[in-house]
């Protein structure tokens, strides 16, 4: 435990050297576990980003798509009266 506090509390020379040399030492027995477990962190966030991207595209053009139809149910004139007074991008982009 008093190693663990002293790593916690910021340690000195000897404790940094002792996880160092057993970091290495033990390396080439937990790089095989480690390295697939990584890639699979790695993975699970590229399709995870993937997914939000696509989600987030998806309610975009689905509330363009309900703009669109709200800016025909109004009609040109007050669509555009509409736009001045709220300077909604998407409106204007669907005008």
């Amino acid at each position: 435990m008093a190693l663990l506090d002293d790593v916690l509390k910021g340690g000195n020379l000897v404790t940094g050297l002792v996880i160092g040399t057993g970091a290495l030492i033990a390396w080439p027995f937990i790089s095989p576990i480690l390295r697939p477990l990584a890639k699979a962190t790695v993975k699970g966030g590229m399709v995870g980003y993937r997914e939000a991207t696509r989600l987030c595209a998806g309610a975009s053009s689905g509330f363009g798509d309900l703009v669109r139809e709200a800016v025909e149910e109004l009609g040109g004139g007050l669509a555009k009266e509409a736009v001045e007074d709220v300077g909604a991008e998407l409106v204007k982009e669907a005008l």
